[in-house]
């Protein structure tokens, strides 16, 4: 599959407002579909010629020279512990992806096809798969005129397996003056991704801050319209909402598109915190109204969102 298939990548960022996502779909050595989103592929390539690594983690494959640099090259059958054997060569892409300000490639076996579809009809994997899953979701797609189940692959949790995410705060990030009032505020988390959702866990909580994670942001909006209904205001529930942009049934703009439609939750401080890349990001958060938007996975701009808030709202109960 040529890369001439994504060339229209840039195209298609007004899906993105609608709740809506273009999917490319792929196999890995069997007859089971799986799918990244369109948004985070740079590129599709035949498997290049690869130098090793020697005592590097054992899912890179190797190093290939990409338009100058050199990018890491993982197994993602490997990565994602699939059992069984292959029946049909798995070695015949590599799907150029940028994920977290990163870029890197994924060996898969045969590209199937790019399907549009809504985030709507894309639901979080069965409660019943485990914790140890590699999916944020599930949906299906019809193929040939067969109805497919496709899986969605969490890569932030391969990438996280072999890259060492540091959630250190830097010294000179912290504002004495701020932190010493995080102690008991709440912050609402909203991520499709577990490993998302613990890396801002992890960076939060050394400032005292309380966390509520919610995983996609029809969930969050249940809770903060639970809230407002029952006579709270959610900007007083808590101190702020860091959102991801794609999730299962409800992506991050729609979600702050509600909010800000809502008089009664519309002065909620929200940051997009997404791995997804491009200018267009700098568009939609403009559309939709987002206060900030930092890039994954970022410990000191995590901090900074939280004491830029931090000071507005104690301005706020100075005036």
């Amino acid at each position: 599959m040529s890369n001439s298939v994504l060339s229209s990548v840039d195209q298609r960022t007004k899906l993105v407002g609608e709740n809506r996502l273009e999917l490319l779909m792929f196999q890995l050595g069997t007859r089971h579909i799986f799918a990244m989103n369109v948004f985070k592929i740079k590129e599709v390539i035949n498997v290049p010629k690869l130098n090793m690594m020697p005592g590097s983690h054992y899912n890179l494959k190797g190093v290939m020279n990409y338009r100058g640099s050199s990018i890491p090259i993982i197994d993602l059958r490997q990565a994602i512990k699939m059992r069984g054997i292959a029946t049909e060569d798995v070695a015949k892409n590599v799907i150029i992806t940028e994920y977290n300000r990163s870029v890197q490639g994924f060996i898969i076996g045969n590209v199937k096809n790019i399907v549009n579809t809504s985030w709507g009809t894309i639901q979080p994997p069965p409660t019943g798969i485990g914790k140890s899953n590699y999916l944020t979701a599930i949906t299906q797609v019809n193929v040939d005129g067969v109805s497919e189940i496709v899986e969605i692959i969490d890569v932030e949790k391969v990438l996280a397996e072999i890259i060492d995410y540091d959630t250190s705060i830097s010294e000179n990030v912290l504002d004495q003056q701020i932190v010493n009032h995080f102690a008991g505020k709440k912050v609402l988390i909203v991520d499709d991704s577990s490993t998302a959702r613990k890396q801002i866990k992890d960076t939060l909580t050394q400032l005292g801050i309380d966390i509520i994670e919610r995983k996609n942001g029809a969930e969050a909006l249940a809770l903060l319209k639970k809230w407002a209904d029952e006579g709270k205001r959610p900007s007083e529930e808590i101190l702020l909402m860091f959102t991801d942009a794609e999730m299962p049934e409800m992506d991050g703009y729609r979600l702050t598109s509600e909010v800000r439609n809502d008089p009664r939750m519309s002065d909620l401080f929200i940051a997009l915190n997404t791995s997804l890349s491009g200018s267009f990001n700098d568009a939609m958060v403009e559309k939709v109204g987002c206060n900030r938007f930092i890039s994954k996975f970022q410990p000191d701009l995590l901090v900074d969102v939280a004491q830029q808030r931090m000071r507005e709202w104690l301005e706020s109960r100075q005036t």
